[in-house]
């Protein structure tokens, strides 16, 4: 895809992180862009932005496991901007709990929101898509679609449900006019972590070896300090790359078509450990994630301040 002017776009999970700084891109680049998100204050900040660059949008407050909703979506589009050029399946929740211990709606609220709407968006607009030259599917999953941490189980099964759909899906396209593309995120600087739904049926005994801590425990930062799971979040997320430099880096690769997106070198260092150690590469994550730092000044320096000058 050589440009991305006059280009249609769709973006889920608008209201914050990546899929807030892919609207503002796009629009920057001559794209009418459609954003949509449950959190109708943030798709508001995103769409005043999107405003100030004079091309069209459309701000729908939507939630993504609502199957009707989807499915009468691209005739929407299409009557207010006159066609769809490309879909960003964004929206994203993460959930840290053992899976013994989660509740059988906490597992189908997550796998609803990460991959059972990546399904019905794509069957809902894919025929539109293909209608017209130059399109694109655009699917996040996660490194945590390659690898693995415990008490991740539902995230790790819908981000790699993600991942096996997408790349199906781009050898079922090939040859197609409608490129397909998977994305795999590192640490990005997102407010996924902050807004985590706990699992809270956690036992006092399980393991807390996964992104934040579970059972609503305070749990350890890198001082050793004690901080709750908010805080956590926040310090994840204040650690991460930059949301912006992220959506950049994403509609680069759709430019150059590029079906496998890895953004942020951490991305990057943990995909190659998997294949060059598939079953002992979780033995040297810590170390893979300090190599991705020193390779990322900038968020290396933002990891020491948050030790340095954050207090519980």
């Amino acid at each position: 895809m050589r440009t991305f002017k006059n280009k249609v776009a769709l973006i889920t999970g608008a209201a914050s992180g990546m899929g807030k700084y892919l609207a503002i891109n796009l629009a920057k680049e001559g794209a009418d862009v459609v954003i949509c998100d449950v959190n109708e204050d943030g798709l508001k900040e995103t769409e005043k932005i999107i405003k100030s660059y004079n091309v069209g949008s459309s701000l729908l407050v939507l939630d993504v496991r609502n199957k009707k909703e989807i499915e009468e979506l691209p005739s929407k589009i299409i009557e207010n901007h006159g066609k769809i050029d490309l879909v960003f399946n964004n929206a994203g929740v993460v959930i840290p709990a053992g899976f013994l211990n989660m509740k059988e709606e906490d597992w189908d609220w997550c796998n609803d929101i990460n991959y059972n709407s990546i399904i019905n968006f794509s069957r809902s607009f894919l025929p539109h898509l293909m209608k017209d030259e130059e399109t694109a599917l655009i699917n996040t999953s996660s490194i945590f679609g390659i690898i693995t941490t415990p008490n991740n189980t539902v995230y790790h099964a819908s981000k790699f449900a993600v991942r096996g759909f997408t790349e199906s899906l781009i050898k079922e396209m090939e040859g197609s006019n409608t490129q397909i593309h998977c994305v795999y995120p590192g640490h990005i600087g997102t407010n996924i972590a902050v807004n985590a739904k706990f699992g809270n049926q956690i036992s006092k005994g399980e393991s807390k070896d996964g992104i934040l801590g579970l059972n609503g425990e305070p749990i350890k930062d890198i001082k050793g300090e004690r901080v709750s799971e908010e805080e956590a979040g926040v310090r994840f997320r204040d650690a991460g790359m930059d949301p912006d430099k992220a959506a950049k880096i994403i509609l680069r690769g759709v430019k150059k078509n590029k079906k496998r997106i890895f953004v942020g070198i951490d991305s990057k260092l943990m995909e190659l450990s998997q294949r060059l150690l598939p079953d002992s590469y979780w033995k040297i994550m810590s170390f893979t994630l300090f190599l991705g730092l020193l390779f990322s000044p900038h968020r290396l320096k933002k990891v020491i301040n948050l030790a340095i000058n954050k207090k519980s």
